[in-house]
């Protein structure tokens, strides 16, 4: 089944380039299933190239999917037009009276600030704790994982000695985790960032299961033990380009930067990159809509408040 997004959003192009079946909003209309409402708080700073790694994502199940779009009223986007976010973007206020299926709240480059310097960081409280009477379950990445756990749980971030980044092996600590079902015992994920969350502080926290890790690059996913909050360190939406891209700028802006590891062919960035996540990216996506959302969101959305996943979905 297709995704849903706006006739014009530009991911819309680039997603039936690459036949992801995208359905358009007009021909969503004469179809009677409820296709899934979840929602998307783009907090990085290149809303286009997210929302299009995120659209693939999701609109590679067989789910219909609709999708929903909404930015940070408190902060001013640099890098992406006024005109894409009136176009296609909305603020917290405009949605908060709906209920959403799910919530995804990306990561943004604001890890090595405290949260609370974070501009925005007041209006994301308030759509996290929004989010646990509204959403059936929300997916946080990265530095949005790290925010979700120090507003939920307490849990502070960490800074690392150097940048975590390129692509690290991966293992499911918790075999029973349905969000990694069908996973290899071997798995690859993008990391870029500068901070961290000690293993021993989730472990603390009642109600906090640890799901999988890396020995390297640490915990990767976390979640609590109905399915409603997950959190997941990686960037596996990011495109076969996204760690060049970042390591080419930080190269031109003459900063101290590390080859990604595990990512050139003999680590020679002449070479392409080795894309070895995308299957796994897929998949787990496709285990988040279909086990945490689909299949234990009420028809009538207007229910979601009174009704979480069962305590075996985890």
């Amino acid at each position: 089944m297709p995704i849903k997004i706006p006739n014009d959003l530009p991911a819309t192009r680039v997603l039936c380039n690459e036949n992801i079946f995208v359905m358009t909003e007009m021909r969503a209309m004469t179809q009677d299933i409820r296709p899934l409402q979840i929602l998307l708080l783009n907090l990085m700073p290149k809303k286009i190239e997210t929302e299009t790694q995120l659209s693939r994502l999701l609109g590679n199940t067989p789910l219909q999917v609709e999708l929903e779009l909404i930015h940070t009223e408190t902060y001013e986007s640099k890098n992406t037009s006024a005109e894409h976010l009136l176009s296609f973007y909305k603020s917290f206020a405009e949605v908060r009276d709906r209920n959403f299926d799910g919530l995804i709240i990306t990561g943004a480059p604001v890890e090595q600030m405290p949260f609370e310097e974070v501009e925005y960081w007041p209006e994301l409280c308030e759509i996290m704790e929004w989010s646990k009477t509204h959403v059936h379950s929300t997916f946080h990445i990265c530095w949005g994982a790290q925010a979700g756990l120090y507003y939920h749980f307490g849990i502070q971030k960490q800074p690392l000695p150097e940048k975590m980044f390129g692509i690290f092996p991966h293992r499911v600590d918790y075999t029973r985790s349905i969000l990694f079902r069908g996973f290899d015992e071997t798995f690859m994920v993008p990391h870029s960032r500068h901070t961290t969350v000690k293993r021993e502080d989730l472990e603390a926290i009642d109600g906090l299961k640890i799901l999988a890790s890396s020995d390297e690059a640490g915990v990767y996913a976390a979640s609590t033990a109905n399915g409603k909050q997950i959190f997941v360190m990686g960037h596996s939406e990011y495109d076969p380009l996204t760690l060049q891209n970042e390591y080419l700028r930080d190269v031109a802006a003459g900063k101290s930067i590390a080859i990604p590891k595990n990512y050139y062919p003999q680590d020679d960035p002449s070479r392409a990159p080795v894309l070895s996540w995308r299957a796994h990216a897929n998949l787990l996506y496709s285990n988040w809509l279909n086990y945490f959302v689909y299949q234990t969101t009420p028809y009538d959305i207007g229910s979601i408040p009174k009704i979480l996943p069962s305590d075996s979905q985890e």
